[in-house]
């Protein structure tokens, strides 16, 4: 259940949908398998697996949702293979090698016949929608998968209002400020062990497994470079690192959460386990987005922020 990685979204005029009525919502968007010719499909599956029937778990307005996917997976090196065998033939027979809008086809063609005899894929991406806070974050390594369980949800609900969640003073400047003075460091936050370093010619420095705070780390940040990725640790919860578009990636609980959420579960079934753990890890996830966004300055105005998605 624990979350890896995690985009946060803001949502302006949240949609005023209970448990039941976003379950039926989800419903219309079920994932079904790729058909004979398809080569991807999306659609909500329950949380929990084949054992869950629910594709909305609900905990104190922390809601848990998923998306599947699952695509026919067919390696370009196939493809390439026998569009090329088949031009070979084209040539041989009349004389000439097939000109680019015909070999064109001749891949399109062959893609077409290929995909039925292709292996499928199955991944999920989950979604914690925080109807307190009017937050969603989404557990994806990727923007663009992000996107894509947005795209989805809001073709279910008809109309969904969000943006990244974005901050008045930039990221990486805070960042910065707190490797080179820790003075100016959150008193519940402690450096890890790995960084990455800009310079104004794009040229990146990437260290791990270091004392972040050595000499040749604080000369390179006296020389202009800007922290954009950086290990951090918020005391007894979870460690992180922090990029400077807000994005939170390596996400690892402490053994405190973790044993917690152990000892709450019990003996229970697998469902109950998977909301213990949800309960625990969205209310860690909302008091470390709440304490980020203050330590990093305060969120950018909604109110004048040009929507992402309409």
């Amino acid at each position: 259940m624990w979350f890896k990685h995690l985009h946060l979204y803001r949502v302006h005029e949240q949609p005023s949908l209970n448990e039941s009525e976003l379950e039926q919502a989800l419903g219309a968007q079920l994932f079904q398998p790729v058909g004979k010719y398809e080569a991807k499909r999306t659609g909500f599956g329950a949380p929990g697996g084949r054992n869950d029937t629910r594709l909305v778990h609900e905990i104190a307005g922390q809601r848990l949702l998923r998306m599947r996917r699952q695509e026919r997976v067919l390696p370009a090196a196939v493809i390439n293979e026998e569009v090329e065998e088949r031009c070979a033939e084209f040539e041989a027979a009349n004389g000439f090698a097939p000109p680019r809008r015909e070999k064109q086809t001749l891949k399109e063609k062959v893609v077409e016949e290929l995909l039925p005899q292709a292996f499928t894929r199955n991944t999920h991406t989950d979604l914690w929608w925080d109807t307190q806070r009017s937050l969603i974050g989404i557990a994806c390594a990727s923007r663009k998968r992000g996107d894509e369980v947005l795209d989805l949800l809001r073709q279910a609900l008809g109309s969904l209002k969000v943006t990244p969640v974005a901050t008045k003073v930039p990221v990486a400047r805070t960042l910065t400020q707190w490797l080179s003075d820790p003075t100016t460091r959150p008193e519940a936050l402690t450096i890890g062990d790995s960084v990455e370093l800009r310079g104004e010619d794009d040229g990146v420095l990437r260290a791990r497994a270091i004392d972040l705070e050595s000499g040749e780390i604080q000369t390179a940040l006296a020389a202009g470079r800007q922290v954009s990725r950086l290990a951090l640790h918020l005391e007894d919860e979870l460690g992180f690192v922090l990029q400077d578009d807000l994005v939170l990636k390596s996400l690892k609980f402490d053994d405190r959460v973790l044993d917690e959420a152990d000892s709450d579960a019990g003996d229970g079934d697998a469902i109950a386990r998977l909301e213990t753990e949800f309960a625990l890890m969205s209310n860690t996830l909302g008091k470390l987005t709440d304490a980020l966004l203050e330590w990093l300055g305060g969120e950018t105005d909604v109110a004048a922020a040009p929507w992402d998605h309409s």
